[in-house]
């Protein structure tokens, strides 16, 4: 899977459109949104790389088929908690399928006092799930502000403002390798920090 950055809160259109099984471009849309943020949060449950990449498969495919009964309501609930919901339901799949493979293996008799892998874990919550889905959703939302912001300015702009505030050269480094006057590094780093914060807002503040 390519690695997307473009993982943001799901609008209200977007929803509306996933909701015709037919508009592939909004399912590739949702696809690269969200598949590393679902994959993050198996992985930290404990799945490997395999079951993490199997619970995004199965995930997106749990969304696919139960979009058009889904009904946008803030009061009911976020779209994020409720693709946090079939995510966790995907991960505790895996462990039944590792569970099952391990008894398999072990060819235990059905007396064993042995704690299976199911039993021996906490559920989705115990996990974690739910508070790393939150750090994970945050993460995102500044990689999408990032990314958004990115697409919209000079590219040298945004090498000097990356070179910058990134990866922390000095400025007179960053003036001297890209040609530009010192002040105007500080201006670009002012300009476009200044849009990643309302990027950032805009996307904390409208509804998913």
């Amino acid at each position: 899977m390519n690695e997307i950055n473009e993982l943001i809160p799901t609008r209200q259109s977007l929803l509306s459109r996933l909701k015709d099984w037919n508009d592939q471009e909004s399912w590739k849309v949702f696809f690269d949104t969200y598949w590393k943020l679902i994959y993050n949060a198996a992985v930290k449950a404990g799945l490997t790389d395999a079951e993490a990449q199997d619970v995004v498969q199965e995930t997106v495919l749990s969304v696919l088929k139960n979009m058009p009964g889904f009904d946008y309501s803030a009061e009911k609930g976020s779209f994020k908690g409720w693709l946090l919901r079939l995510t966790s339901w995907r991960i505790v799949d895996q462990l039944r399928k590792r569970q099952k493979g391990i008894e398999v293996r072990n060819s235990e008799p059905q007396t064993s006092t042995k704690t299976g892998v199911l039993e021996s874990m906490a559920d989705p919550v115990g996990l974690r799930l739910e508070a790393t889905w939150d750090e994970e959703w945050e993460n995102n939302l500044m990689d999408a502000a990032i990314e958004r912001v990115k697409r919209k300015v000079d590219p040298k702009h945004y090498q000097v403002f990356d070179l910058y505030v990134f990866k922390k050269w000095p400025v007179s480094k960053v003036a001297r390798t890209l040609k530009v006057n010192p002040g105007r590094v500080y201006l670009i780093k002012h300009r476009i920090g200044n849009l990643i914060k309302t990027e950032i807002t805009y996307l904390r503040t409208k509804p998913i």
